[in-house]
């Protein structure tokens, strides 16, 4: 496992849980709002031990209920399975945070029972993906994803970084379609406070009601959608 960081304690990144949150170094997506670009390249300098990560968790053992797995892209890791198994070992649930472009990878995590959430980001309407991630991608690769997700059995979100310049609310509610009759559709706003691409340091969301707005309008395509603003 390329480890690039860890997060030892959130109230935040696994819903309704306590967790520590694990970053794997290394992606294949280029997106230019990205707010972890450390963790883009696969750089090995300055990595985590796996087994420190482990050891930790050991000792967190009843005071956290889970370990969310992000990135970065955690599908790429090679030894991501075993890496898993090693975590359910140990007792805790597990989030997987994905952009979605391994799904035969996410279908082996779901067989081997090793996940118990799923957050994939969604990125553009299928159309646009490439254009709003900087590199070609295989859109049934994407679709096969969303479709094995919404028919795993455990629980899982759809979300969207919202950064106003890029999508429009009519590609919002293209994504809707993409994923019509998903359980969770999360619309997350877009902060300026670091990202891969510096110009976007000056870019902007919507404001908490334009996406409350579109949050509404998405009622007729998915179960429920929230704001995170």
């Amino acid at each position: 496992m390329l480890i690039g960081g860890l997060q030892r304690f959130s109230l935040i990144d696994y819903p309704g849980k306590i967790s520590a949150v694990v970053f794997t170094q290394g992606c294949n997506f280029r997106c230019p709002y990205c707010h972890n670009p450390e963790l883009v390249s696969f750089n090995r300098e300055g990595l985590i031990e796996e087994n420190y990560i482990l050891s930790f968790l050991e000792e967190r053992r009843g005071k956290i209920d889970g370990v969310v797995l992000t990135g970065g892209e955690p599908t790429l890791q090679s030894d991501l399975v075993d890496f898993l198994r090693e975590i359910k070992n140990l007792g805790f649930l597990v989030k997987l945070d994905t952009n979605g472009s391994c799904p035969e990878i996410i279908e082996e995590l779901l067989e081997a029972k090793l996940l118990n959430y799923i957050a994939m980001d969604v990125k553009a309407s299928l159309e646009n993906y490439s254009e709003i991630i900087n590199v070609k991608v295989d859109i049934e690769k994407i679709k096969r994803s969303i479709d094995i997700i919404m028919h795993s059995g455990v629980s899982y979100e759809f979300r969207t970084t919202i950064v106003k310049s890029q999508l429009k609310r009519d590609d919002i509610l293209k994504i809707g379609e993409s994923i019509r009759s998903a359980e969770l559709y999360v619309l997350q706003s877009f902060r300026p406070t670091k990202t891969l691409d510096p110009n976007f340091l000056k870019e902007t969301s919507y404001t908490k009601e334009e996406l409350e707005d579109i949050a509404s309008s998405l009622k007729k395509l998915v179960k429920r959608t929230i704001v995170r603003y």
